[in-house]
């Protein structure tokens, strides 16, 4: 096979490579070094496969199994709540499977496939997110095919035992969102309330280097508070809350004035209510999203503009 072609057909595997590797290790940024060693490790080496498609899953699929093992113990002493880095975009589509495909992409699910193993994680991402039979599956982690089976059974057991509940109707979900972002941007309390879920919980992931704003505060009323509370000082200072599909679900990104990234926001609706609302706040998992705010000044400017607001 010539370089160029060899390229060539690397380009066009890439957004799979990426959306495989991003499933499994829940980071833009290591699923993007994946990709590239993967491409590496083909240029360098003589094999011409029969499918370029299945040798390059299972090369990437190694690859982020290896680094999931080196991550182990950085992400079991990571400080508070773990997201995975928001991901706004996913370059791999298939309209027929375009529902299924974001929500296996949602922060609630990345979340819980954080509790399989990394052989677990690699049989269901493979299997379950993109159909690939046993037999690639098994030669790409290196198992029988009977055990791969196995593996995708607990991995079934585990994901089923905590799956998020989503609203079945897409176009539902966004309309509602819709309304909740506007009675957010607009500090709208009774709306905010009635849109959120009774249990509703807001979490946030700061990594111990950001304010852990919206960390573990629960019930509509409390959430409801916080939010219409933000909303009107956070305008004030010229602060901007920008709706935007993250990972796979409505969302927003919030940004100063000058238009860098504060944080990020992603709901998990259903039942024609806002259940979870999830804030990734660690600068460390935005950069790949452009300029990072200060977020720290950003929390004294809206405090003082809350006191002239008074």
């Amino acid at each position: 096979m010539r370089p160029a072609e060899r390229a060539e057909q690397f380009e066009q595997l890439r957004p799979l490579l990426f959306s495989i590797a991003y499933r499994m290790l829940g980071s833009v940024t290591e699923a993007e070094d994946a990709v590239q060693d993967s491409w590496l490790r083909w240029d360098a080496s003589d094999t011409t496969p029969d499918s370029p498609k299945a040798f390059l899953s299972a090369v990437v699929t190694r690859v982020s199994i290896n680094v999931l093992n080196s991550a182990r113990v950085r992400r079991e002493q990571y400080v508070g709540p773990w997201f995975p880095e928001p991901l706004l975009d996913d370059p791999y589509g298939d309209p027929e499977r375009s529902a299924e495909l974001a929500d296996s992409l949602s922060t609630a699910a990345l979340v819980l496939l954080e509790r399989l193993s990394p052989l677990e994680r690699a049989v269901f991402v493979l299997r379950e997110v993109f159909h690939v039979d046993y037999g690639e599956i098994a030669a790409a982690v290196d198992r029988s095919e009977a055990a791969c089976r196995q593996l995708a059974v607990r991995a079934r057991r585990h994901m089923d035992a905590g799956k998020p509940r989503f609203e079945a109707d897409r176009q539902k979900r966004t309309k509602l969102a819709e309304r909740f972002f506007d009675a957010f941007t607009h500090g709208h309390l009774d709306t905010l309330q009635e849109l959120l879920a009774a249990d509703v919980q807001i979490v946030a992931d700061s990594g111990g280097k950001a304010p852990r704003w919206g960390s573990g505060v629960f019930g509509a009323k409390n959430v409801a508070r916080l939010l219409a509370g933000l909303a009107p000082p956070f305008a004030a200072t010229g602060g901007i809350i920008e709706p935007h599909q993250v990972n796979g679900q409505p969302g927003a990104i919030l940004r100063d004035r000058d238009g860098n990234v504060i944080n990020t926001l992603a709901l998990d609706i259903a039942e024609d209510q806002v259940q979870t609302i999830r804030a990734v706040i660690n600068p460390d998992k935005l950069g790949h999203l452009g300029p990072v705010a200060d977020v720290w000044s950003v929390l004294r400017e809206t405090r003082q503009a809350r006191k002239e607001l008074r």
